[in-house]
């Protein structure tokens, strides 16, 4: 049996959490998913916790997701990190890339977030 895979969502919006945390859930049902407000809680989760997928919005506030992103793929570098946002920039999507995290656009579809993840699983 494969071990049980875990998420942390962090999004200042707790709707947009609790969205992405349905699609997760009824797409991968046994997996545990965490959730955080801002880069200060996330960072303080990952202390005591590892996680296999990391989802991030980019604006927040306080430290943004790029940096938040940064800070998580220097702690997980073999993790899942993935900068959810409805911010499409080319520069944003270029600094994502430069540091190693995938660039999902808002808003999140079932199909979207099912399809990344399921990806992702195939190649790991």
């Amino acid at each position: 049996m494969a071990a049980q895979k875990s998420v942390l969502l962090v999004d200042d919006s707790k709707f947009a959490r609790l969205l992405v945390k349905a699609f997760i859930s009824s797409n991968f049902t046994d997996w545990e998913i965490d959730e955080a407000e801002d880069a200060t809680k996330a960072l303080a989760m990952v202390e005591d916790k590892t996680y296999d997928y990391l989802l991030v919005d980019f604006n927040m506030p306080g430290m943004d997701g790029l940096e938040l992103g940064e800070k998580l793929r220097g702690l997980f570098p073999d993790a899942v990190i993935a900068l959810l946002t409805a911010n499409i920039q080319q520069e944003i999507q270029r600094k994502a890339e430069s540091i190693g995290i995938d660039f999902l656009a808002k808003p999140p579809t079932e199909e979207k977030i099912r399809d990344y993840i399921a990806s992702k699983e195939a190649s790991r």
